[in-house]
């Protein structure tokens, strides 16, 4: 006898489906129909999870932000015996491990930001709300390692943790949009460059 799926597995099961459907065809193209034959459920089935198809996707958001969170904190947690430049690069490499791991769906990157200013009202100031509170929270761990980094000694003291932070971040978005384009592009090997060079440009020279 066949189990007969959880809600929250069920649930799941439909944030998937639905990710796949908006990073193949767009969020505007893709129907809740469609959504529901890719997860073999029927339409209404949704609407048992979700509002709404504004809903759904934003779920969908949550769900790749959660995960990345998620894989990220492991990270640290694996890396808590070592320095802040050992915890630094453990940090990156699980974010852009998880971003080459997720690289056939990378485009709804394009279309959460796309939400964030063409959106409907309600679902844009859903994103805004979120992707400030995502990268305030992602930017705060950096700058807390940087931070760890000056007060041992091991980086200079005359660094800004945050505008550190806030470059680190931006270099991971631009790499992930240069994966996407570019299936030749080695994110792991160049990320792993760039944050070794940037761990360079913090030690104090005295160390």
């Amino acid at each position: 006898m066949t189990r007969r799926p959880s809600r929250k597995e069920r649930k799941e099961q439909i944030i998937l489906a639905a990710a796949g459907m908006f990073a193949e065809k767009g969020y505007a193209n893709t129907l809740v129909a469609e959504v529901a034959s890719a997860a073999d459920i029927g339409k209404g089935t949704v609407y048992e999870y979700f509002r709404s198809k504004d809903d759904l996707f934003f779920t969908v958001f949550e769900y790749f932000v959660e995960q990345t969170r998620r894989v990220a904190e492991e990270a640290l947690v694996g890396a808590a015996g070592k320095d802040a430049a050992g915890k630094l690069v453990a940090y990156s490499r699980a974010i852009i491990a998880w971003m080459a791991g997720h690289r056939h769906i990378y485009t709804l990157s394009l279309e959460f930001w796309a939400a964030s200013v063409s959106a409907s009202p309600e679902l844009r100031d859903r994103f805004e709300g979120s992707f400030m509170e995502t990268y305030e929270a992602f930017r705060k761990i950096v700058a807390d390692i940087i931070q760890e980094g000056m007060d041992s000694g091991m980086f200079q003291k005359r660094v800004d943790p945050r505008a550190i932070a806030s470059g680190i971040m931006g270099a991971w978005d631009g790499l992930g949009l240069q994966s996407m384009f570019d299936p030749a592009f080695d994110i792991e090997k160049t990320a792993e460059a760039y944050i070794k060079l940037v761990i360079n440009g913090l030690m104090n020279e005295t160390t």
